[in-house]
This record gives C-alpha cells, structure tokens and sequence, in this order.
C-alpha cells in the first residue's frame, strides 16, 4: 500500500527528532571539579609527609573520612574541606580551582624532594620518585630496607607486575614458591598475582628502585 502524505509527513518529524536528539555530554565541568578534590589532598598530604591518621589530627577530621575523600569515594562538606586546607595549608580556592586540573607531561622529582611513601612495614622507608598517581599508571619509589626488616603482599586481586633494581645491600625475595638473593646491580621483575615476601638478613640497609604497574 501507498504512503499516505499524512505517513510521509509523521516519518519525516521522527527522522528530525532523531537528528536533533543530543548526544551524550562529556562529563561536566563541575563533576571534573569534584573529582579533582580528592586526589589533591592525597598528593599535598604525601608532599607535607603525613599519614592518614596524622591529617586527621591536625584537621580534626576522622583518617577514615580523609581515606574516602582521598578515594573519591565521599565529597566533603564545606565544613570539612575547610578544615583540610587548613591543614594543609592551602587555601579552600586550591580544591576547586579548574587550572590545578591540567595534567602534567612530565614530572621532576629531585632527590631531596622525594615525598614520603606510606608503609606499614617496620624498618621500611619509601620515597616516592613518580608523578602523582591521578596522571601515572606507573609508580615508582626507592626502598630502604633495614636490616632484620620484612616486606609481605598478598596476591594482588588485580593483574600487576613490579620491577625491582637493587641500588646497595643484599636482598632476598621470594614470589610464590620461587627465592631469590639479589645483590647490587641485579633486578626482579615478577607478576603480582602470587604473594610475595622481601626480607634484609644481613648487616647492612638494602636499598631499591622499585616500579609498579597495575593493568587499567
């Protein structure tokens, strides 16, 4: 059967309709903003050297909500992000200031301004040698480890890799079943999906390079 004009017509006002349906908007500018919040506090926080728990006393906030916030799993109140630029020093414009979002190519860390790492292990230091981890899928940090010391992880529950180069000391490591003892100059690169073990028995620090990469 023939179309009608009355057909032709309808046909034509749904085609036109499709043609200037919106497409799906990028995320707004605002939500950019917001999301921006936590990763500086997680990067001022490193730079000034601070646990999570030593924010939270100089902020008077709770190191569980500074960790959400960080994770960009809570936005804060205005109460709370007062009380964090306070303690970080920073004015409040610096958390919702569009030109701190623009994402660096390249970052320089001179040796004397490498920002503390975060470790629960005893006799471990960190010192952080990557850009921020917002802009990186790569970290890296040198590791110090003191004699008698210990380095344990889980299996990761994602796919990962590390790659370790030994700087001075002796190190033994150990993934899954696998040992090894690495001295100055040698290098590890295993994949994180087994747990792992690095141990300092001798007299001296060890020190590492160590990189990380988590598949995104």
């Amino acid at each position: 059967m023939a179309a009608t004009a009355g057909d032709e017509a309808a046909t034509h006002r749904e085609n036109a309709l499709v043609a200037t349906e919106p497409k799906p908007a990028d995320t707004p500018r605002w939500q950019k903003i917001v999301n921006s919040i936590g990763p500086k506090v997680r990067e001022l926080r490193q730079e000034l050297g601070l646990s999570l728990q030593q924010l939270a006393a100089r902020a008077d906030v709770s190191s569980a909500a500074i960790h959400k916030i960080e994770r960009n799993d809570m936005v804060p109140t205005i109460t709370t992000l007062l009380k964090l630029a306070a303690a970080l020093h920073r004015p409040v414009g610096y958390f919702i200031d569009e030109e701190t979002m623009i994402t660096p190519t390249v970052v320089h860390t001179p040796a004397a301004e490498r920002r503390p790492g975060e470790t629960p292990h005893e006799g471990v230091t960190v010192g952080e040698i990557s850009g921020p981890p917002e802009h990186f899928r790569a970290a890296g940090a040198v590791v110090t480890i003191e004699p008698g010391a210990t380095v344990q992880a889980r299996a990761a529950t994602r796919p990962g890799e590390e790659l370790l180069l030994v700087l001075d000391g002796v190190l033994e490591v150990s993934v899954g079943e696998d040992r090894f003892t690495l001295r100055k100059g040698d290098a590890l690169h295993y994949l994180t999906d087994h747990p792992y073990t690095w141990v300092n028995r001798s007299r001296r620090p060890a020190c590492v390079v160590r990189f990380a990469a988590n598949d995104s």
